[in-house]
């Protein structure tokens, strides 16, 4: 019944887009120069339900990001407990996720998609891009990334402090087990209530998506459609390097076994990744096919649901090529600081992303106010989001796969049975 109401919100979702392009498009052809359309239907009702809807977004952030990264630092156990291969895991995990919004942001450098869109900021988001912009060595960027005033940093919305202090929150009740029992269940439990508050928040999107992309539309026309077009043929492609570049590398390097033999055996998982859209869906799936290919479930029965809940791949390429996206259209100019700074953050928050599909989208107006960004581009983005929602699915699982094989077959006590492995394909 849940996955029912998902896929209807994204068909309603996808109508809205439909149609706001259509209305803003006419409204541009023909009625834009209309006696009080401009004033009381564009820059008035447009503009109240669309900027509504993105503040009751941006009013989600804060508490959502802080919630999902305790409870999610706290399911990885007790760090003490966690042994090498739990921290080589997710050293694993986060080595990829960097390197794939590292990928996605080079090529969207490259490719530049929402060049041209012009699309104008207002007074005050133009005053906070510019505090964002403030030019920071790389060392006093790292140190201010620790929060001196934690309360201060939540009150602000500073989402690297926040990021930084709920990790570390998240690890001393891991570290304190029973003692902290109380405060987990408290903390897991406003967890569950953000999530339930996204899902009524995202009851608007329809509302929110068709009353951005009218307005938006109506100001630029066929334009925009070329630059969303684009925007989604780099994240196709940033996917594409991650699937059959970076993986099969990571195989050859660290695994030392035949790609080929894996990418063919893993193909059904893919395929039921790209049509539920669920990581924590395919996990069953992922394990089993795993064991077929002579991966114990010792191993693969740990790193596979941790990397359902902190090896976001996919959705870190959407994040990048939707921050070059943005910064484009609004001709914002982003330093070598900006980069960094959007490669921790997806990195960082990847680890409480899990949870609602929806729950990607809050994350990615995070990402976006860490180097001062308007959220309002996510409106368009968010309107293909389920086609490519589905894509970086696969790629996400495969992510946990690979790094299954290579840790079993680094283990060097039976995990891995080569011979499985190559005659799983006959």
């Amino acid at each position: 019944m849940k996955s029912l109401k998902v896929k209807s919100l994204t068909t309603k979702i996808f109508i809205a887009l439909l149609g706001g392009l259509l209305t803003g498009i006419l409204i541009n052809q023909f009625f834009i120069n209309v006696s009080g359309v401009q004033t009381f239907i564009v820059d008035g009702v447009f503009k109240i339900f669309g900027q509504g809807f993105i503040a009751a977004m941006q009013m989600l952030v804060v508490p959502l990001v802080f919630c999902s990264l305790v409870t999610g630092t706290m399911s990885m156990g007790d760090t003490k407990k966690l042994g090498s291969i739990g921290v080589k895991t997710l050293a694993f995990y986060l080595f990829t996720t960097s390197l794939a919004i590292a990928i996605a942001l080079g090529l969207g450098v490259i490719f530049k998609p929402g060049l041209g869109m012009n699309l104008a900021l207002d007074p005050a988001q133009a005053a906070e891009v510019a505090v964002a912009d403030q030019d920071l060595s790389f060392t006093n960027t790292i140190i201010e990334m620790i929060p001196k005033n934690p309360i201060q940093a939540l009150a602000e919305g500073d989402m690297l402090k926040i990021i930084v202090f709920a990790i570390v929150v998240g690890i001393v009740l891991a570290n304190m087990a029973d003692r902290g029992r109380q405060i987990a269940n408290l903390f897991e439990e406003l967890n569950d209530m953000m999530m339930d508050m996204t899902n009524l928040v995202m009851t608007l999107a329809p509302i929110g998506v068709f009353s951005l992309i009218a307005r938006t539309f109506s100001t630029l026309g066929f334009g925009a459609i070329l630059s969303m077009l684009k925007y989604m043929m780099v994240v196709f492609l940033s996917l594409f390097v991650q699937q059959f570049g970076v993986y099969i590398v990571l195989l050859v390097i660290l695994a030392r076994v035949n790609p080929f033999i894996f990418i063919k055996k893993f193909i059904p998982v893919m395929t039921f990744a790209f049509s539920t859209s669920s990581s924590n869906a395919t996990v069953p799936v992922n394990i089993q096919t795993l064991e077929n290919m002579g991966v114990s479930r010792r191993i693969s029965s740990f790193t596979i649901p941790l990397g359902a809940t902190v090896n976001m791949d996919g959705t870190a390429i959407m994040q990048g090529v939707a921050i070059v996206f943005a910064a484009n259209a609004y001709g914002i100019t982003l330093t070598p600081r900006d980069y960094l700074i959007v490669i921790a953050t997806a990195t960082l928050a990847s680890v409480g992303t899990a949870g609602i599909p929806s729950v990607g989208l809050v994350t990615l107006t995070m990402v976006f106010a860490s180097v001062g960004l308007p959220v309002e581009a996510i409106a368009m983005i968010m309107g293909i989001d389920r086609i490519l929602d589905m894509t970086r699915t696969a790629v996400n699982i495969t992510g946990d796969a690979v790094c299954t094989l290579i840790m079993a077959k680094q283990a060097k006590d039976g995990s891995f049975d080569e011979k499985q492995y190559y005659k799983a394909t006959t």
